[in-house]
C-alpha cells in the first residue's frame, strides 16, 4: 500500500471539523491537523484549495471541502481508492 498524505484543515469549535477528524480516528488513518485560525493558515488554504472556512480535507491531491455530510461520499471514495 502506498502511503498517502491526509491533511485536515480546521477552526476550533466547529463540529463538521470534529466529525471529520473522528472519521479519521475511527478509520485509523494518521493525518495532520492545520488550525485555520492560526496566522497564515487561512491563506495557504485559500491559495492551495480556494476556499479558507474549515474543514477542508486533502488526501493526496485531491480536496474536499464543505460539511462531513457534504464530504463524507467523496472521502469513501478516495480512501478506498487507494486503500
Amino acid at each position: 500500500m502506498v502511503h498517502t498524505k491526509i491533511v485536515l484543515y480546521t477552526s476550533p469549535g466547529c463540529p463538521d471539523c470534529a466529525a471529520v477528524r473522528r472519521y479519521l480516528g475511527e478509520r485509523e488513518l494518521a493525518f495532520e491537523e492545520r488550525d485555520v485560525t492560526a496566522p497564515g493558515v487561512a491563506d495557504e488554504a485559500k491559495a492551495r484549495y480556494g476556499v479558507r472556512v474549515a474543514p477542508i480535507t486533502v488526501i493526496g491531491n485531491d480536496f474536499f471541502y464543505g460539511t462531513f455530510a457534504e464530504q463524507k461520499a467523496k472521502l469513501d471514495s478516495a480512501l478506498n481508492a487507494i486503500h
